[in-house]
């Protein structure tokens, strides 16, 4: 076609965008006058033109006209006019187009043809538009194509392909019944092209009806034996570089992986080892050719082979055989071998026949962490080194990866904490070498270190007292170093708060010790440690009355109004009051020794697992004593809270809810002991029973907690989001000795709200027994963005008295938000595009507290956009992306939040697709730093 050629090269020629428009405008209009025409084009001008308009529509220009002329195309006897028209076709029509019962009549033609091609170029042309209406239309025509002994190979291969496709976008295509035996059965087929297609197909029937399947089961074997044994000639034709059809035994492997156990017949199952047992000897064999090729399809065969022994995990010889095998590739001169045999092993080590035999190579994958150039084999050394630590070998392991710690590389050294902190916490059998792992941990890599697992070292010393003096003396001796990771500050202030005593005897580490060196790392640290650290000075006060003094001149430092801490003013102010009004014995109830934690299971093998899905494995960390995650508010402060919470609620100082984040704030009656009345003169309110703990604003970056609470009720929530639904559970939790009759949660959410988001509740009990807690569920859809929460009204009768709050829901529209990660071409060029004024949102603000901006962080981190770092060329400023997902359309949103430390002030700027969605996310961020 000289006139296309022509055509693209001239297009290639231009030296601007607007000289490539004008010539394909130009060539638009010769194309339309074409066909508008009275002269009759000839097949081969329709195909010339219909490329054109291909080429310029794969250019990136809207292709509004030809579409006709096309379908025409597909009546055509000739090869290279038909397949044109299916190209274009498949490309351009959309589903929902006047000609697509033409186009469909055209493929039913061409699929009864006698000519293999035309089928060929039918069924291709189904696949490759994959349509709901394409599997209704043609359900009928493909099976019967498929298993019909009259189908050529070829064309059988297509089929087979063809309905994987439509059965991946519509999985009711596939007839069952006598349906079932005739496509197992062409895993017999003599051509390889027809079997490799048919268990490309029959693995994905298998992994949706695997029951009905399994007949495939015999079938596969006794093909993979076939192909694998020498004795047999099957498909020995077939080989690539002397692999006999190396792709179709990796399928049938893969196959095989669907089912386990593999077989009950005793004949198959031996057949299977065989099998196995013959790939392992070929991989022992000297290799037939020098070229990569062949090394590459033998060990693709040999890879897939172990990964069905571990799958059945029953024949101890077979898992013995493979972890040698794999162990010799630990020394390959190939970086992808040694990482797949690193791989592999890391599942052998879960094994209890194979645990001992990988444990024989600890000493090579200990070099391969420290030595290998890809930090990809090193990280998946570290995996392996988890994987195959057991009692045996603990401390050696743990030991080694601390060594390496000092040096990994940044992009795994948190990954390695949690390891190292999981393995020292399993396989303590002294909880002295366990406390000295993880301050190790902090002094090695504090910046690594999450709160999971400073909290977790906390929780385990509170609940052992036979740790707790050996505790105090480390970490005392931690503290002393010039250079103090802020890790480390808050868990020695946390545990000489609790049992600094015990070390007090030593002149070295005498009570005032303890105190000035934990004040002199008080001004290195960020407002949440101070905050600790005055509750530990308090503690000081109840453990050592002889620095009352000095403490308390900390305290009144801090109560100065000029303080720059609201937060931190008040608890000094608060700690002041209590230490002077008082007595010793109040003090010693208020502040007493933090009780030991109920068992649960570590919180730091779920954060493992939400980082390396399907990477780490099923070790539990259970043991008698375990203690619960600390509140993740208030977590930093708990044993501050332990004493508020005295000081507010001695009679309800549990959590009703269990939820992950109890109330800071318990608000106690009026029958509470006399500090209540100390506070309460404080503050000129001595007897504040109606207060109540209510902030919806702070589930905008969080799904988890307290809704709200006052001395009768306590309302928690949990709730998960994905995509435009929505899943809450609000649990009510009554606080009183007496049960709250005619309980009703009513929504108050307009019918013209409901049509932007459609809010479902569940009915509930209409009486909260004492001291009981109900679950309700509400469902929500977001059909379109919206700039208000839904309201519930809740009234119950308490001692003969109606009661009636309500209370905002915490469904804002950031909750549909789906992360998108960006690099900063993108980020920057997609700003860019969203610049017009009504697609754009700023404000700018003071900052509510003085600048903290990890805590700015934090919360964009939550507020359920994605967080991109090192895309703004100022490391200060934060900018994000997402996606809000509604049932009308997706919203893509940008948003950058820049930081004034001199003037302590924010400029934040919203700019989205959509006008409503800037106005929206920009009010509700805009007071939240």
């Amino acid at each position: 076609m000289r006139g296309l050629a022509v055509f693209i090269s001239d297009i290639r020629n231009c030296k601007s965008k607007e000289a490539e428009v004008k010539r394909i405008n130009k060539e638009l209009a010769n194309i339309r006058s074409k066909f508008k025409g009275d002269k009759t084009l000839d097949g081969y001008q329709k195909k010339k033109y219909v490329c054109k308009l291909l080429f310029i529509f794969l250019l990136g220009h809207d292709i509004d006209f030809g579409h006709m002329e096309a379908v025409n195309l597909l009546s055509s006897n000739k090869y290279s006019e038909k397949q044109i028209g299916y190209l274009f076709i498949s490309v351009l029509v959309n589903t929902n187009s006047d000609l697509i019962r033409l186009i469909i009549q055209s493929i039913k033609n061409d699929l009864q043809s006698r000519n293999p091609v035309h089928v060929n170029l039918a069924l291709q042309c189904i696949a490759n538009i994959g349509s709901r209406d394409m599997a209704e239309s043609f359900s009928n025509e493909i099976p019967k194509l498929l298993v019909s002994g009259d189908t050529m190979d070829v064309v059988k291969q297509s089929a087979a392909l063809c309905l994987l496709r439509l059965f991946r976008s519509s999985p009711d295509i596939i007839p069952g019944g006598e349906w079932t035996s005739r496509i197992i059965h062409l895993l017999n087929d003599q051509h390889m092209g027809v079997v490799t297609a048919a268990t490309s197909l029959i693995d994905a029937l298998v992994k949706r009806n695997p029951d009905e399947y399994k007949g495939c089961v015999n079938l596969a074997v006794s093909r993979l034996s076939r192909i694998v044994t020498a004795s047999y000639t099957d498909l020995q034709d077939y080989t690539y570089y002397f692999v006999p059809a190396p792709w179709l035994s990796v399928k049938l492997l893969r196959l095989l992986q669907n089912y386990n156990p593999v077989t009950e017949e005793a004949g198959v199952r031996a057949r299977l080892n065989e099998t196995l047992e013959t790939i392992l000897n070929k991989a022992q064999e000297p290799p037939k050719s020098k070229k990569v090729q062949h090394s590459n399809a033998k060990n693709a065969v040999l890879f897939e082979a172990i990964n069905l022994i571990i799958h059945s995990d029953s024949e101890p010889n077979l898992l013995v055989r493979a972890c040698n095998q794999l162990g010799q590739f630990l020394s390959n001169r190939e970086t992808n071998l040694r990482y797949l045999a690193l791989e592999s092993m890391c599942h052998l080590a879960t094994s209890e026949f194979s645990h001992e035999e990988v444990k024989k190579h600890q000493e090579v994958v200990i070099l391969s962490m420290k030595m290998e150039k890809d930090v990809s084999v090193r990280q998946m050394a570290v995996d392996l080194l988890y994987a195959m630590c057991d009692r045996g070998n603990s401390e050696e392991i743990v030991q080694e990866m601390l060594n390496y710690l000092e040096t990994a590389d940044y992009s795994i050294r948190e990954e390695m904490v949690l390891k190292v902190a999981i393995l020292a916490e399993k396989y303590a059998t002294d909880y002295t070498w366990y406390v000295d792992v993880i301050l190790n941990l902090i002094r090695i890599a504090g910046d690594y270190v999450s709160e999971e697992v400073w909290y977790r070292v906390i929780q385990i010393v509170i609940n052992r007292e036979e740790v707790q003096g050996y505790a105090a003396k480390t970490v005392f001796e931690a503290l002393q170093a010039p250079a103090c990771h802020e890790n480390m500050v808050k868990v020695g202030g946390y545990i000489l708060g609790e049992f600094g005593n015990l070390i007090a005897g030593d002149s070295r580490s005498a009570p005032l010790v303890q105190f000035k060196l934990l004040h002199s790392k008080y001004h290195l640290c960020s407002p949440m440690t101070r905050a600790l650290l005055l509750s530990t000075y308090i503690k000081f006060i109840n453990l050592f009355p002889e620095i009352r003094t000095n403490i308390q001149d900390v305290f009144r430092q801090h109560s100065n109004l000029r303080s720059a801490d609201a937060e931190l003013q008040q608890r000094a102010s608060e700690y002041l009051q209590l230490s002077i009004v008082a007595s010793t014995d109040v003090l010693a109830t208020v502040l007493e020794e933090m009780p030991s934690f109920p068992e649960r299971e570590s919180s730091i093998l779920a954060v493992l697992k939400k980082k390396k899905p399907g990477r780490v494995p099923e070790n539990e960390i259970r043991e008698s004593k375990s203690p619960a995650p600390l509140s993740s508010v208030t977590q930093n402060n708990a044993h501050a809270n332990n004493a508020h919470s005295k000081l507010n609620n001695s009679n309800a100082n549990t959590d009703l809810l269990g939820l992950s984040t109890p109330p800071s704030n318990n608000i106690g009656s009026g029958s509470n002991s006399t500090l209540i009345d100390v506070l309460g003169d404080m503050y000129g309110n001595s007897n504040n029973n109606s207060s109540a703990v209510y902030n919806t604003k702070k589930f905008l970056f969080k799904n988890n907690g307290v809704l709200f609470e006052n001395e009768m009720l306590q309302i928690g929530v949990k709730s998960e989001f994905r995509q435009n639904l929505g899943r809450l559970g609000l649990f009510y939790g009554n606080k009183t000795q007496v049960p709250l009759t005619n309980f009703s949660p009513v929504l108050q959410w307009s019918a013209e709200d409901a049509l932007k988001l459609n809010v479902q509740m569940k009915a509930v009990e209409p009486t909260l027994e004492a001291g009981a807690q109900i679950q309700q569920l509400l469902t929500a859809e977001c059909i379109e963005d919206y700039a208000d929460a839904p309201t519930i009204e809740i009234s119950f009768r308490y001692n003969g008295t109606q009661q009636k709050f309500s209370i905002k829901l915490p469904l804002s529209v950031n909750k549909f938000f789906e992360p998108t990660e960006m690099n900063a071409e993108s980020f920057f060029a997609r700003w860019k595009n969203l610049s017009g004024e009504q697609q754009r949102s700023q404000k700018v603000f003071k900052a509510a507290q003085p600048l903290d901006l990890p805590g700015a962080r934090n919360k964009l981190m939550g507020f359920g956009m994605q967080l991109l770092d090192q895309v703004d060329p100022n490391p200060d400023n934060m900018v994000c992306a997402g996606i809000i997902h509604t049932q009308s359309q997706q919203v893509g949103c940008l948003m950058r939040l820049e930081p004034n430390k001199q003037a302590q002030m924010f400029r934040l700027t919203v700019r989205a697709s959509k006008e409503t969605v800037t106005r929206e996310i920009c009010d509700l961020l805009s007071d939240q730093f």
